[in-house]
């Protein structure tokens, strides 16, 4: 009654398809973008600006005005090539800090005029 003829199949596998080299570089494509993408916006600036403050921490000479990274504005009395710096912060103050701890030189050339016109 509920007889169904049945089907011959196919005992043949179709062949995978073949992965050339231009199926690779199309899946990974959108990789490589971003990696192209992430260098020359972050990567590539911060670069820069490592060696702008490295060029600027290694010319820090005696009678700058510098500012540490905890906001002490003072001024150089004694820079040798090493990691130390003698600042004067005050009237006979002097303390010793780590020449990578400025974060700004103000030069004796360039004052600073803290009475901006906003």
């Amino acid at each position: 009654m509920f007889v169904t003829s049945a089907l011959a199949q196919d005992t043949t596998t179709p062949a995978a398809p073949s992965m050339g080299a231009t199926d690779l570089l199309i899946q990974f494509a959108p990789i490589l973008l971003l990696v192209v993408i992430f260098w020359l916006l972050i990567f590539r600036p911060q670069q820069k600006r490592m060696k702008a403050q490295q060029a600027m921490l290694s010319s820090i000479s005696r009678g700058d005005t510098v500012v540490t990274t905890g906001g002490i504005i003072g001024k150089v009395t004694k820079a040798v090539d090493g990691e130390d710096l003698e600042v004067e912060i005050a009237q006979g103050t002097r303390v010793k800090i780590v020449r990578s701890m400025v974060s700004d030189v103000r030069s004796k050339a360039n004052p600073v005029n803290d009475n901006k016109a906003s």
